[in-house]
């Protein structure tokens, strides 16, 4: 028991504890002017590997760090070190993070940003230095050692270390008390570096040069927690040949599927040349899903709407999505078949009315679906909100945020789809952990009996504002006139 109790409670200390409970350096300065020499000669003497660097820019003060890594890659420079300032190799583009914050955002910080050190600051006031290591020392480590794993892995079996720690954190986290939009946030930003590393692992140069790796679906809105079944892209410059790129696209799936990503079963991968296209063959591909008679192109469209970049040219799926407005522009009708996928699911009989009533011990008991019943009319309704009034935001909370903005969602029925979602995103992660530590594989649907109590009446409430939403939806795209 001493090896699960012991990370469980390591782990905790990131609910209650604040960056100012931590180890906090104390701030060392340097002036701007100081030459590189003098300023080692300084770190040395007092035992540092980093500095705070005053120093003024076009007349305003401003505060940069150098550290020994920015003296290595001084060292490569034709000046002398005695003779360059520090100003000149240190960074100003500091990652800075308030005492009282809570450890969980300097953990996330320092991942998402990838450095070792945040400049703690009290209203503007700087603090001091918190490093890597001061925080590891203090917290459980998952995501830092996960993080740093990803970075230095040489082959597809180190990436699956990694892979499996992101699994172990989650875990953790959940059993911690983390909120699960913390969880999905972090475990977004380790996927996407996985996703990245295993890329330039795999992928020669000049495709990596000529190219955009996409992932889609609930890893493309960053909402994916425990690894489900891959959806991934690749976009090509128009011109680019690879002559081997069928090899490795089936190479670079098998290799997911060795760190835990199953194939897809509707087979929206890299290995289907429908996913492999260059960008003006791409954009036939969805002008068929748009104009075409394929019931599965609306549903392909979708998945595509929640690309994200992970790897490559950025502005190859940004030319493709402005391609998509231009195409979508005045196209009622199918915005309204678009949305009609939200609305396709039915509840099996009286399940609401046996949810209510906490009725749990019925043999001919039918499962809840918590993905078909619960989040996906939220997903995809928001999807396809966010589709016919341009919104390009990934996540489905950002994008319902977005709409509210723009008075297209009143502020009540926003904060409602906001909860409902991290709710049933939560009973969802919790049951799927149960069937995994029981050995079982992990399914979206749950039984009422095997919900506590404390899980059934804020289910049922957030089930309730989801055939809101859908009502909402039907009168909006006005579905009975499809």
């Amino acid at each position: 028991m001493k090896v699960e109790i012991e990370p469980q409670r390591e782990m905790l200390s990131l609910v209650t504890a604040r960056i100012s409970d931590a180890y906090i350096r104390k701030p060392f300065y340097v002036d701007g002017n100081a030459d590189l020499v003098s300023v080692c000669r300084e770190l040395s003497a007092r035992g540092l590997t980093h500095a705070l660097v005053n120093d003024r820019h076009q007349g305003q003060p401003r505060v940069g760090m150098f550290t020994t890594t920015d003296l290595r890659d001084a060292l490569l420079r034709p000046v002398p070190p005695q003779q360059l300032a520090v100003r000149d190799v240190a960074r100003f583009d500091l990652v800075r993070v308030e005492a009282s914050a809570d450890l969980f955002e300097a953990l996330w910080l320092m991942v998402r940003h990838r450095v070792h050190r945040l400049v703690v600051v009290d209203h503007d006031v700087i603090m001091g230095v918190l490093g890597q290591l001061d925080l590891l020392s203090f917290v459980a480590n998952h995501s830092h050692i996960a993080a740093q794993q990803i970075d230095d892995a040489a082959s597809v079996a180190e990436l699956a270390d990694a892979a499996r720690r992101i699994d172990d954190m989650v875990r953790l986290l959940h059993a911690s008390g983390i909120r699960i939009e913390r969880i999905t946030r972090l475990v977004s930003e380790l996927n996407t570096r996985l996703f990245a590393r295993l890329w330039a692992l795999m992928a020669p140069a000049d495709v990596r040069e000529n190219s955009c790796l996409l992932v889609m679906g609930s890893e493309g809105r960053g909402e994916q927690i425990l690894k489900t079944d891959q959806d991934n892209a690749l976009l090509l410059r128009d011109g680019f040949e690879a002559p081997g790129l069928e090899l490795l696209a089936r190479d670079f799936n098998a290799a997911l599927a060795q760190l835990g990503y199953p194939p897809c079963p509707g087979n929206i991968m890299l290995t289907n040349p429908v996913w492999r296209h260059s960008l003006a063959a791409f954009k036939e591909t969805m002008r068929g899903w748009i104009y075409g008679h394929d019931a599965e192109g609306p549903m392909h469209l979708a998945t595509f709407f929640d690309a994200a970049c992970v790897a490559g040219d950025a502005t190859l799926l940004q030319q493709a999505r402005t391609h998509l407005d231009q195409m979508l522009s005045g196209q009622d009708a199918y915005h309204a078949r678009f949305a009609a996928a939200a609305d396709q699911f039915q509840e099996p009989g009286n399940w609401f009315t046996r949810l209510r009533a906490g009725i749990t011990h019925k043999r001919d008991e039918q499962p809840l679906d918590l993905k078909k019943l619960g989040t996906f009319p939220i997903v995809h309704g928001v999807r396809a909100l966010a589709l016919q009034y341009g919104v390009r935001e990934q996540g489905t909370v950002a994008r319902i945020e977005r709409l509210a903005a723009l008075g297209r969602l009143d502020a009540a029925s926003s904060r409602d789809l906001v909860d409902a979602l991290h709710l049933l995103m939560g009973i969802r992660l919790n049951h799927q952990l149960q069937q995994r530590a029981q050995g079982l594989e992990a399914s979206n649907e749950v039984r009422p009996s095997a919900l506590s109590t404390l899980e059934r009446e804020p289910l049922h409430n957030a089930l309730a504002i989801v055939k809101r939403f859908r009502l909402f939806l039907r009168q909006h795209f006005k579905f009975d006139m499809l």
